[in-house]
């Protein structure tokens, strides 16, 4: 199966608002833009996501409304702490500080007003042995 693009649809009455915050905050781009429905895309087309409202017909069967639990949404950049900056210059809250962990990421954190989980991640070297307990098959 080849895909053309692949995203997650979160569904929330919030919609707007999520466009607008990623828009505003994360440099996303609207491709497409209904009173129930809008598909938004980063900048260099890596990474795309859409909001749904919850009461319309076409909607797929079985969504529920999002209830911010259990999802997070990874955005990888070459240099997080550029990405900080860009955000909270754009008047973004961060909930989770630029950290530099042990187990090989510089990130930070956020949610968006559906109640998903953004973390802007930078691969880095983990710390030695940290991944050794964790493998399986080693």
């Amino acid at each position: 199966m080849r895909f053309t693009d692949r995203y997650p649809i979160i569904v929330t009455e919030k919609k707007e608002a999520c466009r607008d915050f990623w828009i505003r905050h994360l440099g996303f781009t609207s491709g497409f833009d209904s009173t129930w429905f809008c598909w938004l895309s980063g900048e260099d087309h890596t990474a795309s996501i859409a909001f749904m409202t919850p009461d319309h017909p076409s909607a797929p069967p079985g969504p529920d409304s999002f209830g911010g639990k259990g999802m997070c949404f990874e955005l990888q950049v070459e240099d997080a702490a550029a990405a900080f900056e860009k955000v909270t210059a754009s008047g973004l809250q961060v909930e989770y500080p630029l950290t530099d962990e042990p187990f090989g990421q510089r990130r930070f954190g956020f949610h968006d007003p559906s109640g998903l989980w953004i973390d802007i991640v930078e691969q880095s070297e983990p710390q030695a042995g940290f991944w050794d307990k964790y493998m399986i098959g080693g």
